[in-house]
């Protein structure tokens, strides 16, 4: 079997759109200045379904991922709404596969994102997601800012 991958450098502040859909519009920008090779997607493109999609992501990181801490900060209607920090990569002990990845290695991945528990309510989210490569959050890897426009209450 056959893979092809596309590998998209895009323009730093160019909005580039994951899906839109009838009742959802999501899209994502860079925070730096700096092109990427970056591609994320998800499906279904809908906020019908519970809310349960499916991602891939693929990306070329500019440096070594030995340690790697994220932290997604949700703004909705404006107004900071959710703060959350993982620690992915420590460097003993990992897990996820994006662990010890090597400068210009690609990273592919696939996984589900399950927001079952959490009911959107209609409006616009900004969701900002920022990789460091140390504790102290002043390495930052990559870092997405994320918008969501759910047209629709869940109800």
């Amino acid at each position: 079997m056959f893979g092809l991958f596309f590998f998209i450098l895009f323009t730093p502040g160019v909005s580039e759109f994951i899906c839109t859909s009838s009742d959802l519009d999501m899209s994502y920008t860079f925070c730096d200045s700096t092109a990427h090779a970056f591609t994320f997607n998800v499906t279904p493109c809908s906020t019908m379904d519970k809310y349960d999609w499916k991602a891939a992501l693929t990306w070329i990181p500019r440096s070594d991922i030995h340690f790697l801490k994220v932290v997604f900060n949700v703004w909705y209607d404006g107004a900071r709404s959710l703060t959350w920090k993982e620690l992915l990569c420590s460097g003993a002990d990992d897990i996820y596969s994006v662990c010890g990845m090597l400068k210009g290695e690609t990273v592919v991945s696939a996984f589900d994102i399950k927001g079952s528990r959490i009911r959107f309510p209609k409006g616009n989210y900004s969701i900002v997601v920022q990789g460091f490569s140390d504790y102290s959050e002043n390495n930052m890897l990559i870092c997405l800012n994320f918008t969501m426009v759910i047209k629709q209450d869940p109800y």
